[in-house]
């Protein structure tokens, strides 16, 4: 801190950098206010290094050699080249020779940390070439246009977490990242977070001089969320694309809502730099912390508030995790600090900040004091107000701030969007094997059929009763004519209708309850493979209403098509066909019955079929009626199965390219900057 003031006792622990934290030299200072009458002692001590003067060249390029090591400013060869001018007119040409080397000292720590970091940024830079302004543009609305479909809609584990995440990424492109980089001169915007009680809207009202959030002992005080700015900046928060997703009000009220922002104006405030308070980030109110957040991602820097009795909670280290993470720029104000307690306090928090890796962050120290009026005493808040009026001064400064947290945004894009697509991946290998458990469930219910014709399980009951009636009465017999009793004529007895009806009425019969262990096997599957199928499977684990209905009409054409084909490739051996003529109703019911009925059915005529017809065109006939059967059960397990494959279609999970465009757009942004 400046020498002319009283040391405050958390000076220790306060790491930012004022205009007067290096005082100047008082030796220095005599030298430029004088010239050419340095003090007596001074220059007699000078008089033996400046023997030779007229090697006053080799005195310029000793002091380049020896200031090259340490920090090689560009700002120092002016004065450098200056030096022997001043040299000839002053009789000790070393003391104004070596003065300049003091000079610069002071402002040696900021310009060794602007200049390599500024090289290092690549984003926001004021020369940036519009073609390259308009590439990193394009490539952050790709990302947010990859980003603003997704939908994660297998409850899988981790899919909350992503749910979020994707959200977040998606209010921090829309509320900052895209508003920053078009708006490089917009002020800084600093939030001011932390837990509940912490006296983050006391600092803000202290910090205003007038009550501008309220304050309170009940928990949570602040409900919307408040911005405080200097006049001049006022347009760029009212009308400007910062925040641009919240509502602007005048002032807050209960029906405003969260998702509204009050601007109040102050001239207290430095220009160039905005406050906002934020609701606490471990709030009992849900909607408080996800606001909270969202202010945080959408702010340059962080200022995080916490007391001497909390500051080593887990939100606390949550919330500096998460500044870390996203490499935002960051200050830390620890209030309620006890004086007696205040030395032991400060090294314990600046032990566990230095072990977390964050010792070099700027800290504020807030003794115990009375609050007056929802504002802390104005010398409680004096170092942090010149924090903000330098940052408010120094453009450079407060530009190197923006864009540190603006790349430290960009780089986490590298870790944050390629897990939001191996989340997506995640949900479509879910989705892929829910939908094989779909396929391989009614396969096998095709082949539980196949069984079932070839082992002649479906010739019995009811379909051996009408056969045994239709072959024992007669009309067997009588479906076959002598040619010389005439032509054959078309009977169609009760006996050949109720047969009909009952090998219609097995085959439906197999087909449904192989549905029915289909659907069950699907959602016996999908319970085991994840939780989140079987909510999907809620009321699928029978088959359709439709599907005994949409089966009798299957099962009707395909005997009709049974038929056709016996009456027009059914063609009787020429040895036969010259003595009987048949009925192509009844053979192709007697031919169902034998393709049933797996060579054991009782008086079945296999023989009498295979004369009829011929063993070659038998063949041909069986193969096309069961191809032609089983495309038509497979159809009706087709539209049995499209119930799942649209409960699964209506939870949103992506497709594969969904994975794909989110890698596309990190590598296109990491091409852009």
């Amino acid at each position: 801190m400046d020498d002319e003031r009283g040391e405050s006792p958390g000076e220790q622990t306060l790491s930012f950098r004022a205009l007067t934290d290096l005082p100047p030299d008082e030796d220095t200072a005599q030298v430029d206010e004088t010239g050419d009458q340095p003090p007596e002692p001074e220059a007699a001590t000078d008089e033996p290094e400046s023997e030779p003067p007229p090697e006053e060249p080799q005195a310029e390029s000793a002091p380049e050699e020896s200031e090259a090591p340490e920090s090689a400013e560009p700002e120092a060869a002016p004065e450098e080249s200056e030096a022997p001018e001043a040299a000839a007119e002053s009789a000790v040409p070393e003391a104004a020779s070596e003065e300049p080397e003091a000079e610069p000292a002071p402002e040696e720590p900021e310009a060794g940390d602007a200049e390599p970091e500024a090289a290092a940024g690549g984003v926001l830079e004021e020369e940036l070439p519009p073609e390259a302004a308009e590439a990193l543009m394009s490539a952050l609305g790709a990302l947010r246009e990859s980003v603003a479909g997704l939908r994660f809609g297998l409850d899988l584990p981790g899919a909350a977490e992503a749910k979020q995440e994707c959200a977040d990424l998606l209010a921090q492109l829309e509320d900052y990242v895209l508003p920053r980089v078009r708006l490089k001169t917009a002020p800084a915007l600093i939030v001011i977070a932390g837990s509940t009680g912490a006296g983050k809207s006391t600092l803000v009202n202290s910090l205003a001089e007038r009550n501008v959030s309220r304050t309170g002992v009940r928990r949570p005080t602040t409900g919307v969320p408040v911005l405080i700015c200097h006049p001049d900046d006022e347009k760029w928060f009212v009308e400007g694309e910062l925040l641009g997703g919240l509502r602007r009000i005048d002032k807050p009220s209960s029906a405003a809502g969260m998702r509204s922002l009050v601007v109040v104006p102050t001239e207290k405030l430095p220009q160039g730099v905005a406050l906002l308070d934020t609701p606490d980030i471990d709030s009992v109110v849900e909607e408080h912390h996800e606001i909270a957040h969202r202010m945080l991602d959408a702010a340059d820097l962080w200022i995080f508030v916490t007391t001497a009795a909390r500051y080593a909670d887990a939100p606390a280290w949550n919330l500096l995790r998460l500044a870390k993470e996203r490499g935002a720029r960051l200050a830390i104000v620890l209030s309620r600090v006890q004086t007696k307690a205040r030395d032991v306090v400060l090294k314990h928090f600046v032990r566990m900040l230095t072990e977390y890796g964050m010792g070099e962050i700027d800290r504020f120290v807030i003794s115990e004091s009375k609050v007056a009026d929802g504002r802390l005493p104005d010398s409680e808040v004096t170092d942090l107000r010149l924090w903000l009026a330098e940052l408010s001064v120094d453009e450079a400064r407060r530009a190197l701030a923006v864009k540190e947290t603006l790349n430290g945004v960009l780089d986490s894009f590298r870790t944050r969007v390629p897990a939001l697509a191996r989340h997506l991946e995640t949900q479509v290998a879910v989705r892929g094997e829910l939908r094989s458990d779909v396929d391989a469930a009614f396969l096998g219910a095709l082949t539980e059929i196949d069984k079932a014709f070839r082992s002649g399980a479906l010739v019995h009951g009811e379909v051996l009763a009408r056969w045994q009636d239709f072959s024992g009465s007669g009309d067997l017999m009588r479906s076959l004519q002598l040619r010389k009793r005439g032509g054959a004529g078309k009977q169609d007895s009760e006996r050949i209708i109720a047969f009909r009806a009952a090998l219609r009425a097995g085959l439906e019969s197999v087909i449904v309850a192989a549905a029915n262990r289909a659907c069950e096997e699907v959602i016996a599957r999908w319970r085991h493979r994840a939780e989140a199928g079987a909510t999907l499977g809620e009321g699928l684990d029978r088959p359709s209403d439709e599907l005994m209905r949409h089966a009798s009409r299957a099962i009707a054409a395909w005997q009709e098509h049974v038929t056709e084909l016996v009456r027009t490739e059914g063609v009787a051996k020429r040895s036969v066909s010259k003595l009987v003529s048949f009925d192509p109703d009844s053979l192709s019911l007697i031919f169902m019955v034998a393709m049933f009925s797996g060579g054991r059915a009782e008086g079945v005529p296999h023989r009498l079929v295979k004369a009829l017809l011929g063993a070659e065109s038998l063949r041909g006939i069986g193969a096309k009626a069961l191809s032609d059967l089983r495309a038509r059960i497979g159809m009706l397990f087709d539209e049995e199965s499209m119930r799942y494959v649209q409960a699964l279609d209506s939870a949103g999970i992506p497709d594969e390219s969904a994975a794909t465009r989110l890698y596309q757009a990190t590598y296109n942004l990491e091409v852009a900057r």
